[in-house]
């Protein structure tokens, strides 16, 4: 694939872009003791720290695609990255706890402007023969981020303090506003997108019930199995239905159902992402508190150990990209789901005596079937739909994995509750956490399989967004 100077611009910002929330976020991780420490911080104040930055990205995502496609991608895009930057100097110079938290929703509003315009911005920049090759290499990004993030995450926080995470992911946000700056002018169908200089008018309404229905569905289901927990889920699910209603019903809707309703692709590769999300995002954290607690590492080991997933995603994900450009993706991201619920059901056979020699190749054959489901699908997702509704389909897509991610750790919260009761893992307490975590393991393994079925049912791509 030869690349002009611009596209290597458009490819550099945006893979910068999608490497610096991975990065940041499995960084940050091991940074949340020294922030407790720090602003004296109860549990339940550090965790949103870290909630606030996804639950803030997940609500906006989707109004801003839409967005993107109403005013043009390139300017929301551009003013994601300034947010997101200020967003991130502002955390590194936090004097509270809450201004921490503040900050961080700061992060997440920019976070959503970058995440529903990148994928969209590459689709428009490339060709489709050469679309599958760009998106696995800002697939590979992703999981760069998320394998350098522990390894470099330690080391920061050991010599500079928690603080230079933060700088060192606004300088990385400052270089991909240079290089998006350097390119998006000159390359024709980026800058401007198709429905440029029609009559365009944002849908309020929609984006409100949107937004509400999301943030009740998401904080219930994190809060299950305690009443108000069920309450706030199930508000949340009435809201999200009457967003699908109303929506359905409006001229100009944020988001567009019909793509739902009458394009099979879409609407099958989006919920084998949200399947695929759902059941693999809390492995990391299940695993890194059995590598702690029942085998006793330290937190740099556990995290060597928990490396292997993401390099492995890293390696695969470029090369299964460029084989959708000529393998259908529905047999290449099925695949991958198989190989994903095999790791899962490997990880699943865990006891306290297991060695590395099982746990770390289960890691490997989970990194391999993600690497080889992401790319494939997202260039399914971007393939079936046309130039017009690519920021759309690049934030309902970026919804899926966020709404996947905090469904995934909300479903593993649940099961520890329920198992083990809302307590901490001390000694006397390791026979019902290893309870837990093999049940968990083992519903991630089912839900992942029926993901299978979806992925197969997405049908063929069509041609409609060449």
């Amino acid at each position: 694939m030869q690349l002009d100077r611009e596209r290597k611009f458009i490819l550099l910002a945006s893979t910068l872009a999608s490497f610096l929330t991975p990065f940041m976020s499995s960084a940050t991780n091991l940074a949340l003791p020294s922030i407790a420490a720090d602003f004296k911080l109860s549990a339940i104040t550090l965790g949103w720290t870290v909630s606030a930055f996804l639950l803030m990205t997940a609500v906006f995502l989707v109004p801003m695609g839409k967005l993107a496609d109403t005013i043009g991608r390139r300017r929301i895009f551009i003013t994601g990255i300034i947010i997101f930057s200020v967003g991130t100097l502002a955390s590194a110079l936090a004097f509270s706890g809450l201004s921490l938290i503040v900050f961080r929703l700061i992060q997440g509003l920019g976070g959503a402007m970058i995440f529903s315009t990148s994928i969209a911005l590459l689709t428009s920049a490339f060709p489709p023969e050469s679309r599958g090759q760009v998106l696995g290499i800002n697939t590979a990004a992703t999981y760069t981020g998320l394998s350098l993030g522990p390894v470099a995450g330690g080391f920061l926080v050991e010599h500079s303090g928690w603080r230079s995470i933060f700088l060192v992911t606004c300088g990385l946000g400052l270089l991909a506003l240079f290089s998006v700056l350097k390119a998006y002018d000159q390359v024709e169908g980026v800058s401007r997108n198709p429905a440029a200089g029609q009559p365009q008018r944002f849908d309020i309404k929609g984006s409100l019930i949107y937004s509400s229905g999301l943030v009740c569905f998401m904080l219930g289901f994190s809060r299950l199995p305690a009443g108000y927990g069920l309450l706030l889920t199930i508000l949340g699910l009435i809201l999200l239905a009457a967003f699908f209603l109303v929506e359905n019903r409006t001229a100009r809707p944020v988001f567009e159902v019909r793509l739902f309703r009458e394009n099979r692709v879409f609407a099958f590769s989006n919920l084998a992402a949200l399947i695929n999300y759902s059941s693999t995002f809390a492995v990391g954290y299940l695993l890194s508190l059995y590598l702690q607690y029942i085998h006793n590492f330290p937190p740099r080991t556990a995290g060597l150990i928990l490396i292997s997933q993401p390099v492995f995603q890293a390696l695969v994900s470029p090369l299964s990209g460029r084989a959708s450009d000529r393998i259908d993706p529905r047999l290449l991201a099925s695949g991958g789901m198989g190989l994903t619920a095999a790791g899962l059901l490997a990880l699943s056979l865990i006891r306290p005596g297991t060695g590395l020699t099982w746990i770390i190749p289960g890691l490997v054959l989970l990194g391999i079937g993600f690497g080889l489901f992401s790319s494939p699908n997202t260039n399914a997702v971007m393939g079936s739909v046309s130039p017009k509704d690519y920021g759309l389909a690049s934030a309902t897509l970026a919804t899926m994995r966020m709404v996947g991610q905090m469904f995934s750790l909300g479903l593993t919260m649940m099961i520890m509750s329920v198992v083990m009761g809302n307590v901490k893992i001390t000694p006397d307490k390791f026979e019902s956490f290893m309870t837990s975590f093999r049940l968990t393991f083992e519903v991630f393994a089912v839900l992942n399989f029926l993901g299978i079925f979806a992925s197969l049912a997405r049908g063929r791509r069509p041609d409609s967004g060449n």
